[in-house]
């Protein structure tokens, strides 16, 4: 284990959530849980057995590392506000820069956990990815030792290469999670239920691992079939914007078999 020992974790949210518990099962000590609403706080402090508060000032300032599991546009206002000198401080954004912690601290840096998180579905994060970056050698050494003694997933990426992969997850996951939204309340109009569609989804995530997801694509739009896609899109003439993301993904899937 590296030499921080002492955790203060600043967001009780779904990413803040479960790295406490993974860094609390893996032998940290979780000092202190902040959040902007003390009901928030106070949940997650009773499940990691700590202190906790709604108020920056009052944050523990003895501690070994901070962990700031927030949202992107409070990181920055957290930053204004808080000092905490020579101690670790990281943030857990795909796509903030790690400069933006560089006034709390001269030992900043970044712990992104590559997943989609939810405070009440446990994880094991041992096969997450986690990407690292620090704003020196003695400070990226540490939070690496950390990352490792909770996944076997851990990369060290620049901020450029983050933000990039952050795009990507923003492709790959909350673009198709919608995806799957919108067949189910298609399918619900119908009252049909979306488990028909399981066994599907489950093959098109296994193929595009398995296979390549260019590779694996299949459907009207890569077979160019228009009479289907047509019937499709006078199915969708009163959902206009479902009937033009329709229109813009079949456009795309076709101009990229090209």
């Amino acid at each position: 284990m590296s030499e921080i020992k002492k955790i203060v974790l600043i967001g009780a949210g779904n990413v803040g959530t479960q790295l406490g518990l993974a860094l609390r099962d893996a032998g940290f000590t979780i000092e202190q849980v902040y959040s902007k609403t003390d009901a928030s706080a106070k949940t997650l402090s009773k499940k990691l057995k700590c202190a906790h508060t709604s108020s920056l000032k009052k944050i523990n300032v003895t501690s070994d590392l901070y962990l700031i599991a927030v949202k992107d546009d409070a990181i920055t206002d957290i930053a204004k506000k808080l000092r905490l000198k020579n101690k670790v401080v990281v943030h857990t954004s795909g796509s903030a820069e790690m400069n933006v912690l560089k006034k709390i601290s001269n030992a900043y840096g970044v712990f992104y956990p590559l997943q989609t998180f939810s405070k009440d579905r446990k994880i094991d994060l041992k096969e997450i990815p986690i990407c690292v970056e620090g704003n020196n050698a003695r400070t990226e050494k540490i939070i690496l030792n950390i990352a490792n003694s909770i996944s076997n997933n851990v990369h060290k990426t620049n901020s450029h290469q983050r933000a990039a992969i952050h795009l990507a997850a923003v492709f790959a996951c909350n673009f198709s999670n919608h995806m799957f939204s919108i067949a189910e309340t298609l399918l619900s109009k119908q009252k049909t239920s979306f488990s028909l569609l399981h066994p599907l989804v489950m093959e098109t995530v296994k193929k595009a691992i398995a296979d390549g997801a260019a590779r694996s694509q299949t459907g009207p739009a890569i077979r160019g079939d228009k009479k289907i896609i047509q019937k499709h899109l006078t199915m969708l003439k009163k959902d206009k914007v479902n009937r033009k993301l329709y229109k813009l993904l079949s456009k795309s899937i076709a101009t990229s078999n090209k």
